[in-house]
């Protein structure tokens, strides 16, 4: 299966489940989506989506920002990561829109990042959510996502190569999408620590899904008094494991006699062994 078969596979399916793939931040108009993106970066949604309601009746437009301070504003932004940090680039964010802008979110990612706080990846959110932009921003979902399923190939190490990678990959009247429904898909479903695979719809088209089936299984009858560990070559336990890297550069444990990688944690009866993950 080539990547583009795979991607077409894979979002085909995940259409069938997410049937809405937008951005779950609640806003009105394209300023409250600006801070909203800009107040999401490290935080949630769901905690955005708590603080702006106020934040928006106090601030209803750049002008009533840019006339406030970042003291000010910090105050309404509290619970949100980085308060103080974020206070100021929407302080000084307002006021370029007033002075350079005419009061008026710009429509291009070039212009978008000109205002501080507003990186690479909040441009072509807001210039794609608000402008219809060609845009596919990849955050931490999409890199694990991406990564996990193969859509990219293992030299795509950042956000950066993974975002050139899956333009490449997709007509650009599909990024947008693609970025929500992989935003989306990670959220709940492909989350980074237990995935759901065995209910995922696309989990036949995903190699991560793939190489859990082959991980060894579970021993059965091992007895924990004997040892922590049980390797399953030299059918012997012990309490302290080494470690090796695999050929995917991934740290297994291993047996301290022999060497190997196929040990079971004699209590549970399951396999040490771990697949490469794609997290940032």
């Amino acid at each position: 299966m080539t990547r583009k078969q795979r991607a077409d596979n894979v979002f085909s399916a995940l259409r069938k489940v997410i049937t809405e793939p937008e951005t779950e931040l609640n806003y009105q108009n394209n300023w409250q989506l600006l801070v909203s993106v800009l107040l999401s970066a490290q935080c949630t949604d769901a905690r955005v989506n708590m603080v702006t309601p106020s934040l928006f009746e106090r601030y209803p437009d750049s002008k009533t920002m840019a006339e406030s301070s970042q003291s000010e504003i910090f105050k309404w932004i509290r619970s949100i990561s980085y308060p103080n940090a974020k206070a100021g680039h929407l302080h000084k964010a307002a006021i370029i829109l007033e002075n350079e802008f005419g009061s008026e979110v710009p429509g291009t990612v070039d212009e978008l990042v000109k205002l501080p706080g507003v990186g690479r990846k909040t441009a072509q959110v807001v210039a794609s959510v608000a402008f219809g932009v060609p845009a596919l921003a990849v955050d931490t979902h999409v890199f694990r996502v991406a990564n996990r399923i193969s859509l990219v190939d293992p030299s795509a190490t950042t956000p950066d190569k993974v975002e050139k990678q899956l333009k490449k990959l997709l007509p650009p009247e599909e990024w947008g999408d693609a970025h929500h429904l992989m935003i989306l898909h990670g959220r709940y479903h492909c989350m980074a620590r237990n995935p759901g695979c065995d209910t995922c719809v696309a989990s036949e088209f995903c190699d991560y899904a793939e190489r859990l089936k082959k991980l060894p299984s579970d021993q059965e009858g091992l007895i924990p008094s004997k040892g922590k560990y049980y390797c399953a070559t030299r059918k012997h336990y012990f309490m302290e494991p080494d470690t090796i890297s695999d050929r995917s550069g991934v740290e297994q444990v291993s047996c301290p006699s022999c060497g190997s990688m196929n040990v079971f944690i004699s209590k549970t009866g399951r396999t040490t062994r771990r697949i490469k993950d794609f997290r940032v």
